[in-house]
């Protein structure tokens, strides 16, 4: 259908086709918070559009955006007009909300003359900077246009690609010649490159890591964007494929984000596994041939009497092609999967290429990590000042950066890594400078430290070790560390040495030089990883090799160094406030036992979000009940109260295409009470599988049944799936038409309130969040709300289009509470009804299917 362009709110936005009537009081919604600089909380039900009104909504309002700043630079260049600090005249700078009081010349106390100079310097300086912006402009959509419509440049690059790999194949042959008959001193042939470099200093360094000095090149000015993340690579795709079918799909500069392990293309960086590995070899790729050039003199010297291999750099990272694959990615919206193939086509990095194409983007698109995690957000090139953010699929928002954010360690990894660090320490010790053995000393020391506060010993098998005391103890951050007794060592100046040195992925190379070191089974009567290391490195010892059953039992990617867990952990604690515990669960072995850091306040990490941006939008199908977000997110991270604004609409279904019930007894006058002591399990016909691989299958079994009852009258007459609230099935997964005609709730699904992780919780928000004396306590509050989001999640899944109908039955006499009610949807919670008893609810479903069954 053409696309049209609708009016709301005074607003054009374009849109495909005739949007629902909710969904332009969406789009004008979200365009007044977008232009106010607010934060917008937002509920679309799940089938009702809010991807496209996301869309159009958001990019209408950058389309005027873009449009109001370049007729404010044509005015400044032409008739030099005052402007305001930020550069832009005064209606064009950031919004209301996120301005601070401006300076005024008076308060300065210069002298006039000066004042003016400075002025009229500042404006100068201004107008050739627009000058210098106008021009970037110009050619950077002159060179998009060029890629839209030449083919001749695709054929140079392709071209180009060519020459480029038969000189990287001369190259090899010419390096692996030289190679040729030389014999290596001291260490074997491959080990120097685990031995530790000199570290130098204690203090940081400006050069930021990874940061290859070519990019300085591909660097542009970053213009206001949208940046949208969601939880799944699948959830992100399926956006970007909205974006493309959207009036904006053909002029929209958008860029794909992920991470170097769903982008790289090198196959040898690759087949590493881990997301630590690879993003450590990618670093020392880049940073291996500026080694080469700062060898000092002095060093000169002993290099010539033992040469050792070349270090490889990645053939990817071209600075010529990574400019063709930027202006590729500019040029047309792509997913990552369309980015990985351009990516292989043009042979230069995916990861590299996005990065470089931020700057200019109008929309990037990225996993909930990259946005919310601090690191991970400057490792990409990611600054979010004055821009736009939209989370999307955000009912798990809170849980997502506390997790993000929460760290554990095992007791068998923290044995692994002290041995494989006393091994690594007894080869190469003698080549090693005092600062890094000093350091090495400590990591030791804090290893032996973490084991004995749990009631182990590093020296022993921590599969056999047996704990004196079993249970769970959380300490804050002091305690713990007076506990363990080692408050009197550095573990700033400690995480830096490792972060600085890279010792975790030095050690991961001299282990796997050495036999394979894996994170002991607990269920299989093997040999531990921390034994088969230590037989491994016996003279003549071999490693068996995993049974076939057992290799096809587990094809995750290999496992990252222990110590890399335990760099997490370090940083977890010296990056947490008092709003961090510490978790020491005791579980019998020293194996299974484990420290966890848990984050209880995730707000602290939010604030800097919300700080820097212009705008966030915080969006989902599921959002009741807001006040989670409010109270434990929005205002623990500063934000005041008249700057959130709340947006929820109803279904587009009629009214009469949904029955909710609330089924308060069973048949036989039974009140339904599926409390923890009183709950019991049904028969199941199909049920959601133990493991993950197997959802596909019993949802293409589940399904083919309903479509056989379709077909011919049998014996069989519908299909039943059982799942767990939370489980496999629990998001992603649609069940539209037939495959949901009726939602079932069992009960009401709390959480465990004898979690200690929840009791803790639960105590820091009765501490910390004010409460009216009419209003519950706040941990109280937060287990309701876990349970009602969880339901609201699962009973918003049959209804998927306008022409869709469906039952929700909600089988627990709670839910016939009022305050319960509340915490529904609104589209759900005006229709829903209360039926004490079983025969009238039952009468109510019978009749709702029989008049419904016509129209299907």
């Amino acid at each position: 259908m053409a696309d049209e362009t609708q009016e709301a709110g005074g607003i054009h936005f374009p849109f495909p086709f005739t949007p629902y009537a909710i969904q332009k009081d969406f789009m004008a919604a979200l365009y007044q918070v977008l232009e106010a600089g607010k934060i917008g909380i937002f509920e679309s039900p799940t089938g009702t559009g809010k991807s496209l009104s996301l869309i159009c909504g958001a990019l209408s309002w950058l389309r005027d955006f873009e449009q109001k700043k370049r007729q404010e630079e044509e005015r400044l260049l032409e008739a030099g007009a005052p402007t305001s600090s930020d550069g832009l005249a005064p209606a064009l700078g950031p919004p209301p909300s996120c301005q601070g009081s401006p300076s005024t010349p008076e308060a300065t106390g210069e002298p006039d003359w000066i004042t003016q100079f400075v002025q009229k310097k500042e404006e100068r300086d201004l107008v050739d900077r627009l000058k210098e912006e106008q021009v970037r402009r110009k050619k950077r959509e002159e060179r998009l246009q060029q890629i839209r419509h030449n083919a001749k440049l695709r054929f140079a690059a392709k071209r180009m690609r060519q020459e480029d790999e038969e000189t990287e194949r001369l190259l090899r042959l010419s390096s692996e010649m030289l190679a040729a008959g030389t014999e290596p001193e001291q260490v074997a042939s491959g080990e120097e490159e685990l031995v530790l470099a000199e570290y130098e200093s204690d203090e940081e360094k400006g050069v930021p890591s990874g940061v290859d000095v070519d990019e300085d090149d591909l660097d542009e000015e970053h213009v206001t964007k949208i940046y949208y993340c969601s939880r799944t690579h699948s959830q992100l795709a399926q956006f970007v494929h909205e974006v493309q079918k959207s009036p904006f799909g053909q002029d929209t500069r958008l860029v794909s984000l992920g991470s170097r392990q769903n982008l790289c293309v090198n196959g040898d960086v690759r087949k590493l596994g881990s997301v630590q590995l690879i993003n450590d070899r990618c670093v020392e790729m880049q940073r291996s041939k500026h080694e080469r050039k700062s060898i000092t003199e002095e060093e000169e010297p002993t290099r010539r009497r033992r040469r050792q291999e070349p270090r490889a750099t990645c053939p990817f990272y071209s600075h010529e092609r990574l400019q063709l694959l930027r202006d590729e990615v500019l040029a047309g919206v792509k997913d990552v999967e369309q980015l990985v193939a351009l990516g292989k086509e043009a042979r230069a990095c995916p990861y590299y290429g996005g990065r470089f194409a931020i700057p200019a983007a109008q929309l990037v698109v990225l996993p909930y990590q990259m946005l919310l995690h601090a690191p991970t957000r400057q490792a990409a090139g990611i600054r979010l000042q004055g821009q736009v953010v939209v989370i999307d699929e955000a009912h798990n928002l809170i849980d997502t950066i506390t997790n993000i954010h929460s760290m554990e360690v095992r007791g068998s990894q923290l044995c692994q890594a002290h041995s494989q660090l006393l091994q690594y320490t007894e080869r190469y010790g003698k080549r090693l400078k005092a600062k890094n053995l000093m350091y090495i000393k400590q990591l030791l020391y804090l290893l032996e430290k973490f084991v004995a506060v749990l009631g182990g010993n590093i020296k022993q098998n921590p599969n056999t070790q047996t704990l004196s005391q079993a249970g769970t103890e959380l300490k804050t951050i002091n305690d713990f560390l007076f506990q363990s007794k080692i408050d009197n060592i550095n573990l700033f100046k400690v995480r830096r040495y490792c972060e600085k040195s890279k010792i975790s992925r030095k050690l991961l190379g001299f282990t796997e030089r050495y036999g394979a070191v894996l994170v002991p089974s607990m269920e299989q009567p093997k040999l531990s990883g921390f034994q088969v290391f230590l037989q491994s490195l016996q003279p003549g010892a071999t490693v068996a090799p995993a049974t076939p059953a057992e290799a096809e039992e587990d094809r995750s990617p290999r496992p990252a160094s222990p110590l890399m867990h335990v760099e997490g952990f370090l940083e977890a604690l010296t990056t947490a406030n008092q709003d961090g515990r510490v978790i020491l669960s005791r579980q019998g072995s020293l194996s299974q036992s484990s420290l966890k850091f848990l984050l209880l306040n995730p707000a602290v990490h939010f604030a800097q979000v919300v700080k820097e941006c212009r705008a966030v939008i915080i969006a989902g199908g599921t959002m009741q009940p807001v006040s989670d977000f409010r109270e434990q997110l929005l205002a623990g991270a500063g934000v005041e109260a008249e700057r959130v604004v709340e947006f929820s609409c109803g279904h587009v279904i009629p009214p009469d295409h949904i029955l909710p019930l609330i089924i308060c007894s069973g048949p036989s006058n039974q009140m339904l009470d599926f409390t923890y002591q009183k709950r019991g399990l049904p028969q199941m016909i199909f049920q959601e599988p133990k493991k993950a691989n197997r959802v596909e299958q019993v949802l293409l079994e589940y399904s083919r049944c309903i479509k056989h009852c379709g077909q011919a009258r049998g014996t069989e007459t519908g299909a039943l799936l059982l799942s767990v609230v939370g489980g496999k099935m629990s998001e992603g997964i649609n069940f539209s038409d037939d495959l949901g005609r009726c939602v079932v709730m069992v009960g009401m699904p709390y959480p465990n309130i004898m979690s200690p992780e929840l009791q803790e919780k639960m105590a820091y928000l009765d501490q910390m969040l004010p409460r009216a004396p009419s209003q519950a306590r706040p941990g109280k509050a937060l287990v309701e709300n876990l349970c009602m989001k969880a339901v609201n999640q699962s009973i918003g899944r049959a209804i998927r289009h306008q022409k869709d109908f469906a039952s929700i039955v909600l089988l627990d006499q709670r839910y016939a509470s009022p305050a319960i009610q509340a915490k529904l949807p609104a589209w759900i919670r005006d229709r829903v009804e209360v039926k004490a008893t079983f025969g009238p609810a039952f009468a109510a479903l019978r009749k709702f299917h029989r008049e419904k069954a016509g129209l299907s």
